[in-house]
């Protein structure tokens, strides 16, 4: 750090002149060099910033000493130290209310001192502090650059940028919403967010403004600059903290340069609170609630899960794959945000599988939050199905809850429900786990051991007849169970005389080794079917 005037006047070659200070001015602005002159102009020969030794010559001539000291301020110097017995033995009255009207201070020397030595001590000490300035801003630039090297994600370079503040640090982007943090506990950091940020002004290049301003500065290249980093809390933006927010910031555009063509910030900032909240890792609704806000989910009476599972094509090329399901998930929230809610979502397993932490919109009755619910995932399923390979399009939905936390439990419930909802040949909005009911359970203990030995058991004759025959009696027996065994409407569907409709379930008995027409047997034979073959 430089030193100020004030750690200059300490020295002891400074004590041994005697220092008296006769004009008061602010001594805590720091040096930026010392300067000797005699001159009585030194605007052409100051930068700002100096401390001015002299020995007084320019204060002889009357005209010239009356203007010295506004030459001086206006050049940008920070204060004079004036050496008396040389020209001359005091400081002129004029100099001493100039300097007052200027809160310039002005210090006087009563004994001789030499110059160099001072000069010699203070340009030391400056000097290494702009060599440990340099060495500073090295290492923060090797930080990051590694960083950026290893391809590290934007809440990693959060984090280290946090880490060498030791302050909370803030990621948002230009709607004020909250992407990425670190530091402190997010309740107190992220609480009422969008609005402090808006209000709160930056510090400025000059840093001495506003004493509650916050350090920030922008991301990305202007004028494609999309967010902001921040230090939101008072902060002494000293020159080390500035190199540290301006190179994370340009570590963070880098990121997203080459991370272009994945998913956005927003929505990995939503996937990662989302699964936070699915493995407890947030532990106050507080907690939730502010974190939630701060990525723009608009506060509700009624939270619910949703899970949005869907088949596709697919395809040989897995990057083309991945962009087309990127779409997908950027149409869900382009849909969800036309029909005037809000929501965090998330994909996993590839994109086949979509999260989504709908805010409900305010309404007075369960009927209407009934009918918004509809009228969401009716426009979710049209958009997502107009989407060219996908097949089949299913959302399953959990329990509404006031909590954010409570309602993220209900992931694992939609998310079951979905799983079961694909196989189901209904073509509803959505599915609730009373609309699954036994493929729910199946499908909820299908890879049991004991299940699957069941199923093989049930089923190992006609098994073992369609490796080797094909599908003809498989398909025979899973139209004959969802008939509920009524054989005559199975023969007008097949178009089956009745004596060969029965001879093909006399063989189908026989490889089972059990009555088909006994009802118990068709019961455990269709758990078996929906067990070996949920489809």
């Amino acid at each position: 750090m430089q030193p100020t005037v004030a750690d200059i006047l300490a020295l002891p070659v400074v004590q041994a002149g005697q220092p008296e200070l006769v004009s008061d001015g602010s001594l805590d602005v720091p040096v930026r060099w010392v300067h000797v002159s005699d001159l009585a102009d030194l605007s052409d020969l100051l930068e700002g910033g100096e401390l001015v030794l002299t020995t007084g010559r320019a204060l002889t001539d009357t005209p010239t000493r009356d203007t010295y000291l506004h030459g001086l301020a206006a050049a940008g110097a920070v204060g004079l130290i004036i050496e008396l017995g040389v020209h001359i033995d005091e400081v002129p009255r004029s100099v001493i209310e100039a300097g007052r009207s200027l809160a310039f201070p002005v210090i006087a020397l009563h004994r001789q001192i030499r110059f160099v030595q001072l000069t010699e001590q203070v340009h030391r000490t400056i000097v290494a502090d702009q060599y440990g300035e340099l060495e500073f801003a090295r290492s923060a630039h090797e930080t990051f650059t590694d960083l950026s090297m290893r391809r590290a994600t934007v809440d990693e370079i959060v984090t280290a940028a946090a880490h060498m503040l030791g302050s909370p640090v803030v990621l948002e982007d230009l709607n004020r919403q909250v992407v990425a943090f670190s530091g402190t506990e997010p309740a107190t950091l992220l609480a009422d967010w969008d609005r402090r940020s808006r209000l709160t002004p930056e510090v400025g290049a000059q840093r001495d403004a506003d004493p509650d301003a916050w350090l920030a500065r922008p991301v990305g290249a202007h004028p494609q600059t999309w967010g902001r980093l921040v230090v939101p809390q008072t902060h002494d933006a000293d020159n080390r903290s500035v190199v540290i927010v301006e190179r994370a910031a340009q570590a963070i555009a880098l990121n997203r340069m080459t991370e272009q063509d994945r998913s956005s910030l927003e929505l990995r900032a939503q996937g990662g609170l989302i699964d936070d909240l699915r493995h407890n890792r947030i532990r106050t609704e507080a907690e939730a609630t502010a974190r939630a806000f701060a990525l723009g989910l608009r506060r509700s009476r009624a939270y619910i899960a949703m899970t949005i599972r869907l088949r596709d094509a697919g395809g040989a090329d897995q990057v083309l794959v991945q962009q087309h399901r990127a779409r997908i998930l950027d149409s869900v929230t382009h849909t969800i945000k036309v029909t005037r809610h809000t929501a965090l979502t998330t994909a996993s397993e590839g994109g086949r599988r979509i999260d989504v932490l709908l805010a409900q919109r305010h309404t007075a009755s369960a009927t209407q939050r009934l009918e918004h619910m509809t009228n969401v995932c009716v426009s979710i399923r049209q958009t997502i199905m107009r989407v060219e390979g996908v097949m089949r399009c299913v959302i399953g939905v959990g329990p509404e809850s006031t909590q954010i936390t409570d309602a993220a439990i209900g992931f694992d419930e939609s998310g079951h429900v979905a799983d079961v909802a694909l196989a189901l040949p209904d073509d509803r909005p959505f599915h609730r786990s009373s609309d699954t009911r036994l493929r729910g359970l199946v499908a909820l203990i299908r890879d049991d051991p004991r299940v699957q030995a069941f199923a093989e058991t049930e089923l190992r004759g006609l098994l073992e007849h369609r490796a080797k025959h094909g599908d003809e009696l498989f398909a025979l027996l899973r139209r004959y169970l969802d008939l509920g065994g009524n054989k005559a409407e199975l023969a007008k569907s097949l178009k089956l005389s009745r004596p060969t409709l029965y001879a093909r379930l006399d063989t189908l008995s026989r490889l089972l080794g059990v009555d088909i027409n006994d009802a118990e047997s068709r019961t455990s034979l269709h758990a078996a079917l929906m067990i070996i073959d949920p489809s």
